[in-house]
Formats: structure tokens, sequence, C-alpha cells
């Protein structure tokens, strides 16, 4: 029983303003991590664009490999927002790990334990995600998106508005892909358990569903590509909430 209750005794000891103080401290840490690796990611980003831009030449013939910029600081902003996104995938172990500390008072003793499998997971979905749309989405996507209209439709894409696009699916797909690490977390603290996920599958899909259509292209396959992954990754956090109800079951006999 003392295991048991020293993570809500801890709670209770701190107050409203106690939590919003270690927020703001963990909040001011991750802000000053992220401006440093936006600094070193500045001067990779030549390399992180070259990589980017791949996806799309391979879909181009060669004569129209060729992004265009129509203002004077296009290119140059583009770098930044670059180093910027760069920055949050690089140090994501970071985040989620004072992530990890701010919820964890409301874990009990035994449950701390998982804060590198937390960690870990959360990261490796996230860049996972991310490479799921660059080595999956795109490669169909633009293929698709490139070729459709008539032969006489020549794409002339500017550098914005093309690493806007890449970015923000990079950035959606990891954290679509955070979906069983946050239903896990909440299992973790016991606001879920595995018959309560069961009894809300239709929901879930339906959510999903909502998802794909939103932040998605505008194609079915490419709804498909973001969705099929997203039900596959609900399915299997259901499978680790009940093993989690399991565990806790058993430490509380």
């Amino acid at each position: 029983m003392s295991q048991l209750g020293s993570g809500q005794e801890e709670i209770r000891n701190m107050s409203f303003l106690e939590h919003v103080d270690e927020l703001r401290v963990r909040i001011t840490r991750a802000v000053f991590v992220f401006f440093f690796g936006f600094i070193g990611c500045y001067f990779v980003a030549e390399p992180i664009l070259g990589f980017l831009r791949k996806p799309l030449f391979d879909a181009l013939p060669p004569e129209r490999r060729m992004l265009y910029f129509t203002s004077l600081f296009e290119n140059f902003l583009t770098h930044l927002k670059i180093a910027g996104y760069a920055a949050v995938f690089v140090f994501s172990p970071y985040f989620f790990y004072e992530i990890w500390g701010f919820v964890s008072p409301g874990l009990h003793q035994r449950e701390r334990k998982y804060a590198f499998p937390f960690i870990l997971a959360a990261s490796a979905f996230f860049c996972g995600g991310a490479a799921f749309a660059y080595y999956v989405l795109f490669p169909v996507g633009f293929k698709y998106f490139i070729s459709y209209g008539a032969p006489t439709d020549v794409p002339m894409l500017t550098i914005d508005s093309y690493y806007t696009v890449c970015l923000r699916l990079l950035l959606l797909f990891g954290l679509a892909f955070e979906l069983p690490v946050f239903i896990t977390l909440l299992g973790f603290l016991g606001l879920v358990d595995a018959p309560m996920l069961r009894a809300q599958r239709k929901n879930a899909i339906i959510g999903i569903t909502v998802v794909s259509a939103v932040f998605a292209p505008p194609d079915v396959i490419s709804m498909l590509i973001l969705g099929i992954p997203l039900w596959a990754l609900y399915e299997g956090s259901i499978f680790v909430v009940a093993w989690l109800g399991v565990k806790r079951a058993q430490a509380g006999r």
C-alpha cells in the first residue's frame, strides 16, 4: 500500500501553482534545447533540403527537376523552417523525456521505471511516422499529383509551397503514429482499459477516417496510407493496455 499511494500522495502535496511552475520550468528547458538544436540544424539544412527533394525529383523528368522561389527571402526562410522542424525530430527524445517527467507523479512507484521504454517508444513512433510518410506516401502521392491532369499541364513548384507540404506531412504522420503511445499512457494512468477501448472501436475508426480525410492529401490512396496504419496501431494499443491491466492486477494481489 505504501508504494501504491506514493504517487498519489506526491500529487496531493503539490499545489496547483506548483504544477504550473513545474510545467513552466520544463517548457523553458525544452525551448532552450530547441533553440540550440535549431542553430545546429541550420548548418545542415542544405543536405536535408536535398533529402526532401528526392521523392519529388524522382517523379519528375530530368529537365523539370527544379524548384522556384518567388520572393527575395523565400529560400532563406525555408532554410530556417527546415532547421526548426529538424530540431523537433532530432531532439524529440528529450521533449518526450520532459513530458514523462511532468506526468510521472501521477503514476505508481513501480510504473515509473518505464520512463526509458516510454521515451524510446514515443521517439521511435514519432520518427517512424515521418519515415513512413517519406518512404511510402511521398513516392506514391507525388507521382500521382505530378501526373494528374492533361499532358500540357506542367508543374512549376515553388520552394516554399513544396517544402511546407513535406514538413507538414512529416509532422502529421509523426504525431499520428503517437496514437498507441498516447493510449498506453492513458492506460498507465488508469484512465482507459482494454474493454473500454474495444467498446469504442467503432468510434475510433470513425475518428481515424475523419482525421485521414482532413489531414491526408485529398485522394483515396493517401487517406488509406494514413488510415490503415492508424487503425492497426489502435488495435495494437488494445493488447498493450490489456497487458498493463493484467500486470496491475497481479501486482495488486
